[in-house]
């Protein structure tokens, strides 16, 4: 079962090696490239302080602190004097 094709052994043999060549190369860059997007701790402790201060934020914001805050500072607009008090009812007097 003879092919057609006009290559000899030797044309094969060649486009074998390069083609081993190339692929030996995509290997080499693929594992370049897997080494520097799995070192996670390089590319945080160079970007530590803006990691540090977004953790800082997000610890606040889920903690509740943006509500308190602004109970705080809204709040003393609201404070009035206490005439009379009931349990937790209170009869207040704002001017």
């Amino acid at each position: 079962m003879a092919g057609s094709n006009a290559r000899t052994a030797e044309q094969v043999q060649k486009d074998i090696e390069a083609e081993r060549e190339q692929l030996a190369g995509a290997a080499e860059n693929l594992r370049e490239s897997i080494g520097e997007a799995t070192n996670v701790s390089a590319k945080i402790r160079s970007n530590l302080p803006v990691v540090a201060a977004g953790a800082l934020g997000l610890g606040f914001l889920f903690a509740g602190g943006v509500g308190a805050t602004a109970r705080l500072i809204f709040s003393r607009g609201r404070e009035a004097e206490t005439k009379a008090k009931f349990g937790r009812f209170r009869l207040v007097d704002r001017d």
